[in-house]
């Protein structure tokens, strides 16, 4: 049997991994769980995984070149999670190591709690729960009603589509905005990003983070906005100037904010924005359900699976380049 070594740290064990998942990945591999209860940096990624043909790798441990390059037993490189910006493929690929990524099962998840934000957003609930906790009664604010608004959706993969489906089952009118896709569904318009932002009284960001989209969401994109429009960051927080959509808030140039995501440790909100009372935030946790953990988790398994089946796995990167695959083939490195 193969060693795989999981790089989570108690909590993104528990929370981004589980027991069922670990119990199945136990039947096909020897496992060795990060002993440390920290997230793992080169050097100790290095010590801790010696050895190991294959590293099952949360998102918080980077795949750094230089383990690429002191691994002599590693196989393959699984990351549990669709973000792989942080590991460095080119170095794995140097090295004959094959990189995988999971696929992204957390759509529902993120769209649901999308959806409550945007209620919140538009009827004060938090507002009124806390003056009631506080001891206060709160003030009767007009809301607003979502049937007739008009959501904006940038970034229409599958989380934009399962929101663009919700909100079209209440009643919304859906723009989406993704230069790269042509959207032919009922109930959803494509539009260019511009009319998006100047047209719709919920814009929810859902792009890829990339070098093209840095900041996509900055002065002069708040700027184009409504001013009783709020803005809703779901994706990822390089997406957002955040010291302009502070002035946005500032000014009023939008109505408000609600985020899930931010440039705090690990993508969370950054407590600046987050602790204003113009801003709604949630501390990364839209996809944080046992279905969707365990869809990311048991892609993993599968992957473990393939590989001592002598298999491409599903989800490979750059299997052209993983060299080192012949080894789990021949029964083992070691």
């Amino acid at each position: 049997m193969p060693r795989v070594f999981l790089t989570h740290s108690p909590d993104m064990l528990r929370n981004y991994y589980g027991e069922r998942a670990v119990a199945a990945l136990r039947e096909l591999a020897e496992v060795v769980i990060n002993p440390t209860g920290r997230v793992l940096d080169a050097e100790a990624l290095i010590a801790h995984g010696q050895g190991c043909e294959i590293v099952v790798s949360d998102r918080q441990t980077p795949g750094f070149a230089a383990f690429f390059e002191r691994a002599p037993a590693l196989v393959a490189f699984l990351r549990c999670a669709v973000d792989i910006r942080n590991v460095d493929v080119a170095a794995a690929s140097r090295n004959g190591i094959l990189v995988t990524r999971a696929t992204p099962g957390f759509a529902a998840s993120v769209a649901e709690l999308g959806l409550g934000l945007i209620i919140d957003l538009a009827r004060g609930i938090t507002d009124a729960v806390a003056a009631y906790r506080s001891g206060r009664a709160p003030e009767a604010r007009i809301g607003r009603q979502l049937k007739g608004a008009t959501l904006g959706i940038i970034g229409y993969g599958v989380i934009g589509q399962h929101l663009a489906g919700i909100a079209s089952a209440i009643g919304m009118t859906v723009l989406a905005s993704d230069p790269y896709k042509t959207i032919d569904e009922p109930g959803v318009r494509q539009v260019s990003f511009e009319d998006l932002l100047a047209r719709s009284d919920f814009v929810v960001c859902l792009a890829v983070a990339t070098e093209e989209t840095e900041n996509l969401m900055n002065a002069l994109a708040f700027a184009r906005m409504k001013p009783t429009a709020f803005f809703i960051n779901l994706s990822r927080g390089n997406l957002v100037d955040e010291p302009a959509l502070a002035a946005a808030l500032d000014s009023k140039t939008i109505a408000g904010a609600a985020m899930d995501v931010g440039r705090g440790q690990d993508q969370m909100p950054s407590l600046d924005l987050a602790r204003r009372p113009d801003v709604l935030a949630t501390p990364h946790a839209a996809g944080l359900t046992p279905d969707a953990i365990e869809h990311q988790a048991f892609d993993t398994v599968a992957q473990v699976r393939a590989l001592c089946a002598g298999e491409i796995p599903p989800h490979a990167v750059n299997a052209e380049a993983a060299t080192r695959l012949s080894r789990l083939r021949k029964g083992g490195s070691r």
